[in-house]
């Protein structure tokens, strides 16, 4: 099953997306990691992509795109595959469609200050790559797995959390008209635990 998951930055697509690769046992294709994996390493798509991600914008089609196919044709996606963060925007959709087949695009719909909650409130550990909330740390700013320094990542700043709702807004949000048009859409109310979410999208794609 070729999975697309949609959804604001902070609707839980990842958490989504990491259990449903278990339960499936088809891969989780985020291109989120992909870009923090070469900000960490500052390869050259690292170098390429600081600026455009710390300000909040996004990473230019043709960059993501070439990215994602190169992925896609890799053999652990022959059986399926769950999109997490791609497509973006309708040029990102439409190229998919020249070199994919997507079976269900699955929204996730969260209240936006919800979302401004859960990302300006996380922490992260850049000794072990752990991310953890505030609402778990009881005011401590030190990692609770490897003891070290708490940091807020440029990307979850409350200004910038905004600003990337607002670019979501604007040119991701247009995708749930995309795959309705095709027939593919299915929304799942993203408010609620992780097990109460969980169980709401696997009853769908199961049915």
């Amino acid at each position: 099953m070729n999975i697309v998951l949609l959804g604001a930055p902070g609707s839980g697509k990842g958490t989504m997306a990491q259990k449903l690769a278990v339960e499936l046992n088809i891969p989780q294709i985020s291109t989120g990691d992909i870009f923090r994996k070469n900000l960490r390493e500052e390869t050259p798509l690292g170098i390429q992509i600081k600026n455009i991600m710390a300000s909040g914008q996004l990473v230019p089609d043709e960059i993501t795109i070439e990215i994602v196919k190169n992925r896609l044709a890799e053999p652990d996606c022959a059986n399926g595959y769950i999109l997490d963060g791609f497509p973006r925007s309708l040029v990102q959709a439409a190229a998919l469609d020249t070199f994919q087949n997507i079976d269900i695009a699955v929204n996730l719909d969260v209240d936006e200050e919800a979302i401004v909650a859960r990302l300006s409130g996380r922490r992260f550990c850049p000794d072990c790559n752990g991310t953890f909330h505030v609402s778990t740390l009881n005011g401590a700013n030190v990692c609770p797995a490897c003891g070290g320094k708490l940091i807020v990542r440029e990307d979850d700043t409350e200004a910038t959390v905004r600003n990337r709702l607002a670019v979501y807004n604007k040119t991701t949000l247009p995708l749930v008209e995309y795959y309705t048009e095709q027939g593919k859409i299915a929304t799942v109310d993203g408010n609620g635990s992780i097990a109460e979410v969980y169980a709401r999208v696997i009853s769908l794609l199961k049915k």
